[in-house]
């Protein structure tokens, strides 16, 4: 049996930051269709009338634990818009080179962090007195 080469493995590589990025963004998708089973529910709830869509909202507002996941899927969502366009920018030839890649990386964790966490701020605390 012939040995063939094996595909450069992690340990080769230094851990940088695009490699957390790309990994934080793979995790972001996952977590994304995860979330799509409670937009599901969501709908079914809604089609099936005003009842049925109310008993929905009340358990969804009374669970501590369903807010924060939703919470955490918003920032999911935000993370993964944000990485998206930076590659699809990339595929454009556009901010590929290393200075230009570390710029974006810190927009997009900007984004999210700040945009992200004034977004949550206001969709849990801004309706209340």
């Amino acid at each position: 049996m012939t040995r063939r080469p094996l595909s450069p493995h992690l340990s080769i590589y230094r851990f940088m930051y695009t490699m957390s990025l790309s990994i934080l963004h793979r995790i972001t998708g996952l977590a994304l269709s995860c979330g799509l089973i409670l937009l599901v529910a969501w709908l079914v709830a809604a089609s099936r009338g005003a009842e049925s869509y109310e008993h929905f909202r009340q358990w969804a507002q009374g669970s501590l634990q369903l807010q924060l996941l939703l919470a955490l899927w918003l920032l999911a969502l935000l993370f993964h818009l944000a990485n998206g366009i930076r590659h699809l920018l990339w595929d454009a030839d556009i901010g590929f080179e290393r200075p230009q890649a570390r710029r974006s990386a810190k927009l997009v964790v900007a984004f999210v962090a700040v945009a992200g966490t004034a977004l949550l701020w206001f969709v849990f605390f801004g309706g209340r007195s």
